[in-house]
C-alpha cells in the first residue's frame, strides 16, 4: 500500500514538472542576484512506520540567493502535521539546501539537494515519543519567472530521516513533500546587469572620416549614399539612452546640415546588443535613434529632414557564447562600439 501511494505521489510531481516545461521562454540567461524570501503551503506523504496515515500538510518559510549562474542558495524550514484517528504527528524540518539551475530563462528547471535535522513528535493514547534527528533531502523542481522580483517555484522532494536511538521502534523515516512557494526578491535589481557608466573617451575635435559632403548647388548626379556610424559608447552611457553634454560628432553633423539645406531625408537607425529581451532591446534602439533625432532639432535642424528608427538586435557582427555576464559584456563590447550598438545616419552625397 505505502509504496503504490509513493508512485502516485512521484508521479503527480513528475506531471507538475512536465506541465511547467512546455511554458514558453521568452527571457535571456539572466537573474536578480538579490536576496529572496519564498514562504510555501505543500503535501506529504509520510513514512507508514509513524502510524500517522499518509495525508499530511503544512507550510514552510526559506530565504534563499543566487550564487553564481548556475547555483542558489536556501536556508529555511517546514512545518508539516497529520492525523489518524487518536494519533497526531507533528514534524519540523531545517535544512540548507543547494538548487542547480539547468537554465536561468523564464521556466527554470533544477534539482535540488540538502542537509539539515528535522524534530519529529507523536502524541496518542499510548503515550508521546518526540526526537530531533539529522536528516538529507533531494529532489528536483520548477522555477517560473513572473517578474523582476516575483517567481513561482515548485519541486517535489524526498526527506529522509535517520531515528537511531529514539522511541518511534524504527531507525530511518522516508517522507514525500511536494511545495508550492511564491518567491520575493528583496531588490529590484532587473535581472539584465547594469554597467557603471563609463566615461566617454576623449574625442578629437575634428569629425573623424569618412567626411559628411555637401551637395552643391548645381543638379546633383545621380544619388549615391554614404553611412556614418556613431559608436553608442561615444554617445550614451551602457544601457541608456541619455546623450552626454559633449558630442562634438553630432554638432559637425548638425553644422553640415544646416550649411546645405538641400540634404534631406536623413535616416537615423538606433541599434542594441542582444543582452535583455527582444522587446527591451527593440524600445532602447528606439530611444536611442530619437534621441540623436531631437538633439539635431534642437541644433535648429527641421524634424522634416529626419526620420528615427530602431532595429532593436538586429544585423550583428560578433557573437559571443560567455555564460558569466561580466565576460558577456565586455565579448560584446566590439559590436557596441561599431555595428551592434550603433547610430547609422544615411544621406546624399556626391
Amino acid at each position: 500500500m505505502f509504496k503504490q501511494k509513493k508512485i502516485k505521489f512521484i508521479l503527480a510531481g513528475a506531471f507538475v514538472l512536465a506541465s511547467a516545461l512546455t511554458m514558453t521562454s521568452a527571457l535571456a540567461d539572466d537573474y536578480n542576484p538579490s536576496w529572496y524570501i519564498s514562504p510555501s503551503l505543500h503535501a506529504a506523504q509520510i513514512d507508514d512506520g509513524f502510524g500517522s496515515g499518509s495525508n499530511a500538510y503544512g507550510v514552510g518559510l526559506r530565504f534563499g540567493k543566487p550564487i553564481s549562474d548556475d547555483f542558489d542558495l536556501q536556508i529555511g524550514s517546514t512545518y508539516t502535521r497529520s492525523k489518524n484517528s487518536d494519533q497526531r504527528f507533528y514534524q519540523n524540518t531545517y535544512s540548507l539546501d543547494a538548487l542547480y539551475f539547468f537554465s536561468r530563462q523564464v521556466v527554470r528547471p533544477f534539482i535540488v539537494f540538502g542537509i539539515g535535522a528535522e524534530r519529529d513528535r507523536m502524541n496518542s493514547a499510548f503515550g508521546q515519543a518526540d526526537r530531533y534527528s539529522p536528516n538529507a533531502n533531494i529532489g528536483a523542481g520548477i522555477q517560473y519567472v513572473l517578474s523582476d522580483q516575483l517567481s513561482l517555484q515548485v519541486d517535489l522532494r524526498k526527506v529522509h530521516g535517520y531515528l537511531r536511538g529514539n522511541d518511534f521502534g524504527f531507525s530511518q523515516a522516508s517522507n514525500g513533500l511536494l511545495s508550492i512557494a511564491l518567491t520575493y526578491a528583496f531588490d529590484k535589481t532587473p535581472s539584465r546587469p547594469q554597467a557603471q557608466a563609463r566615461a566617454p573617451e576623449p574625442v578629437q575635435a575634428v569629425i573623424a572620416t569618412p567626411p559628411i559632403v555637401v551637395i552643391p548647388a548645381a543638379p546633383p548626379p545621380p544619388a549615391r549614399f554614404e553611412k556614418v556610424t556613431l559608436s553608442a559608447t561615444e554617445l550614451f552611457g551602457f544601457d541608456s539612452a541619455t546623450l552626454g553634454s559633449d558630442q562634438p560628432k553630432l554638432d559637425g553633423i548638425a553644422e553640415a546640415l544646416t550649411t546645405n539645406t538641400q540634404i534631406n531625408n536623413v535616416v537615423i537607425t538606433g541599434y542594441a546588443d542582444r543582452i535583455g529581451t527582444k522587446k527591451y532591446n527593440q524600445k532602447l534602439s528606439e530611444e536611442r535613434a530619437n534621441a540623436v533625432k531631437t538633439y539635431l532639432s534642437n541644433k535648429g535642424i527641421s524634424g522634416n529632414r529626419m526620420s528615427a528608427s530602431g532595429k532593436g538586435e538586429s544585423n550583428p557582427v560578433v557573437e559571443c557564447h560567455d555564460r558569466t555576464k561580466a565576460k558577456l559584456i565586455e565579448c560584446l563590447e566590439p559590436n557596441r562600439r561599431v555595428e551592434i550598438d550603433q547610430i547609422t545616419i544615411e544621406q546624399r552625397v556626391r
